[in-house]
């Protein structure tokens, strides 16, 4: 049971992160997009634009490698290579999450919120993972 709710958590912080990916690579110069974000305006979107298409990437990137894991752990027996191989993809993944989020918190107290929302879900799958 404890398996299942961990692979639920580390697939939803993988869902979150691939939505990240849409707002900052796909949608970042609409408006509501780059409010979301503290951007100023629609000037300041437009010079950021390469930033958060590239910062959009590696969300994606770590949303890719843990849900890989979770394949990867669900088709293997316990101990075999797959399993192993798969357990260590998402614990990674999860931790570089978690540890992004940890960075956004030392940009300033306005961060804190985004930080959580981005880091909750890494944290809690994390943990679940590891004890699973």
């Amino acid at each position: 049971m404890l398996t299942i709710i961990a692979t639920a958590v580390a697939a939803l912080a993988a869902v979150l992160h691939v939505y990240i990916f849409v707002m900052e690579s796909v949608q970042w110069t609409q408006p509501r997009i780059w409010k979301r974000f503290g951007v100023a305006d629609q000037a300041a979107a437009e010079t950021t634009k390469p930033m958060a298409y590239n910062q959009g990437f590696y969300n994606l990137f770590l949303a890719v490698g843990a849900i890989l894991g979770l394949v990867l752990f669900w088709a293997g027996d316990a101990g075999t290579v797959a399993d192993v191989a798969g357990r260590t993809l998402v614990l990674f993944s999860l931790g570089s999450m978690l540890a992004a989020a940890l960075v956004l918190i030392t940009s300033g107290r306005r961060y804190v919120r985004p930080a959580l929302v981005q880091g909750t879900l890494p944290l809690i799958g994390f943990v679940l993972f590891l004890f699973a």
